[in-house]
This record gives structure tokens, C-alpha cells and sequence, in this order.
């Protein structure tokens, strides 16, 4: 400790600031923006059938957002429930579904080897991704079919769930938006 302090008496004053200055920058790179990239990231691609999936990452989470935002909007809109909150949760985060090119060649080879003749087929394949321009000329994949997120419970508070009424109107109506069963929808009474 004592060969640490004598080091440090050796160092100028303007090291000393260029050393607190990049350890304040150090700490400041540490620190999440806060900034959420809604980009899509590759790691979440998985292979089917001559297509390719991808699962939804950073913008799905502002999708289920939406849709809460949605159903509490249009709830408080009914007569009788009053101010409303909604609580969503996924069971999956929605897929979409890439266009893949399948191009399948086939052959044969015969071997000639000692006294017969040894004929093998041989199949080959390979596939490559359909893109698209966007308006900017950016690449994109091409998305044949798009899965919404998989809701695995809804949670709505509202002014009036005191009545039965319209604790059932609440559980229809979303049962028949989202398709959630009964036994997973839970309205509770606002304070």
C-alpha cells in the first residue's frame, strides 16, 4: 500500500485529471442510455420448412403496450365500468415468417471401382433469402406471414367490478379480442 502512495505523489497534476476524466467517461459508457434500438437482431431467426422464422424482439414489447393501451381506452369507453387499467402478459413475443428461395439439384455419380460398378445419387440443396427495398433502398427480408404475440393473462382493474354485470361483460369482451380463455382473465375492483 505504502509503494502505491509513494506512486501516486509522483504524478502531475494533469495525469492525475486525464485519469478521474476517463474513469468518469468509463462510467458514463456503463450506463443504458435509456434508448430502446428497435432494430432486428439475426440471433433470433429460426429455421422451417424452406422458410425462415423470426422471433419478434424489442418492437413486440411496445405491441403489447398498444394493445393495453387499446383495451383500456375502449373498456372505459363502456357504460357502467368507469377508469380502468390493463395488465398484459405474453406467453411468446409473435413470430414472423421469412420467404426463403429452395433450390434442390440432384445427380448421379457412378464409381468404378475393382470389378462392378457402384452407381450413387446424390441430392443437393440450398436456400437463400427473398429481400425487398424499403422507400429508403434499405434490404429487408420478406415477411410471408406475421404471428401476433401469444397473450398468456389479462389483469383488468376497474371503477365498476363491483358488479357482476359487468365482470362478465369485461371477461367476454376480452375473450373475444384476444382470444384468452376465461380461467386467465382477472377484473378486480379500483379503489
Amino acid at each position: 500500500m505504502g509503494k502505491w502512495l509513494e506512486k501516486g505523489k509522483a504524478f502531475k497534476k494533469e495525469q492525475i485529471l486525464i485519469l478521474l476524466l476517463c474513469g468518469v467517461l468509463l462510467l458514463v459508457i456503463a450506463f443504458p442510455s435509456g434508448e430502446s434500438g428497435q432494430t432486428e437482431d439475426a440471433s433470433g431467426i429460426q429455421q422451417e420448412s424452406g422458410r425462415q422464422t423470426m422471433t419478434a424482439q424489442d418492437g413486440e414489447l411496445t405491441r403489447a403496450q398498444q394493445m393495453e393501451r387499446r383495451l383500456k381506452a375502449i373498456l372505459s369507453k363502456v357504460e357502467g365500468i368507469g377508469k380502468t387499467e390493463v395488465m398484459l402478459t405474453l406467453k411468446s413475443n409473435g413470430r414472423k415468417v421469412i420467404e426463403k428461395d429452395l433450390e434442390q439439384s440432384q445427380g448421379k455419380e457412378e464409381n468404378q471401382g475393382g470389378d462392378a460398378a457402384v452407381a450413387s445419387d446424390q441430392a443437393s440443396s440450398s436456400e437463400n433469402t427473398v429481400y425487398q427495398r424499403d422507400a429508403q433502398g434499405n434490404e429487408l427480408p420478406y415477411v410471408t406471414e406475421e404471428f401476433e404475440p401469444e397473450i398468456a393473462g389479462v389483469l383488468v382493474i376497474a371503477q365498476g367490478a363491483g358488479n357482476a354485470s359487468v365482470v362478465s361483460e369485461i371477461t367476454d369482451a376480452v375473450m373475444a379480442l384476444f382470444g384468452v380463455e376465461a380461467h386467465k382473465i382477472k377484473v378486480m375492483k379500483m379503489e
